[in-house]
Parts: C-alpha cells; sequence; structure tokens
C-alpha cells in the first residue's frame, strides 16, 4: 500500500522534472530515464513512455522526430503550456517544501 502512495507522489514530481528538462532542451527517452536513474528513480521505458505521450498529448510537451546514427529518434520538448505548468508547479513546490521541511 506504502508502496503505490509513494509512487503516485513520486509521478508528480518525475513530470516537473521532465518539464524542468524540456525547458532546457530537448530530450529523447533512453536518456531521461538514465538522468531520473540518476535521481534515484528507478523508470523503466514501459512506465515512462506511456507518462510522455500523456504529457504531449495534454499540450505540456511536443514531439519532434530526428534521425541520429541511422534511427529515428524522438525528442521531448516543452511547449507554452508546459511552460506554464512548470512555472506553477515550481512556486508550489518551493512554497511546500519551505514548510515541511523541518
Amino acid at each position: 500500500m506504502q508502496e503505490k502512495i509513494m509512487r503516485k507522489f513520486f509521478l508528480g514530481f518525475i513530470q516537473i522534472h521532465i518539464l524542468h528538462h524540456a525547458k532546457k532542451e530537448p530530450f529523447y527517452g533512453t536518456w531521461m530515464i538514465e538522468e531520473l536513474s540518476a535521481h534515484g528513480y528507478d523508470m523503466s521505458p514501459g512506465t515512462l513512455y506511456p507518462l510522455l505521450h500523456d504529457m504531449e498529448a495534454k499540450g505540456l510537451l511536443l514531439k519532434t522526430e530526428m534521425t541520429v546514427e541511422g534511427k529515428v529518434r524522438k525528442y521531448y520538448g516543452i511547449t507554452e503550456s508546459g511552460q506554464e505548468v512548470l512555472d506553477e508547479a515550481r512556486k508550489k513546490a518551493y512554497e511546500l517544501f519551505k514548510e515541511i521541511k523541518d
């Protein structure tokens, strides 16, 4: 039960993390899995890609395809709506973390 609750919390953090990196520069899925892993998140492609597709469907991310070393790679960048959501999420997260840090 506790694992399901923590997973739900972490998915929100992960989405903020995704938007943060999409703002910096477009990324591809395998890179994001490695980035999240460096922060302690164990994310499989079967979890990440549906999340990216959902964020794209909601207008937060824009997917573009590029051929790299003969393979088509999907890159995800932030949209204007994604930027607005990221800005608001940062404010809310900052306020929350200030309150619960002790």
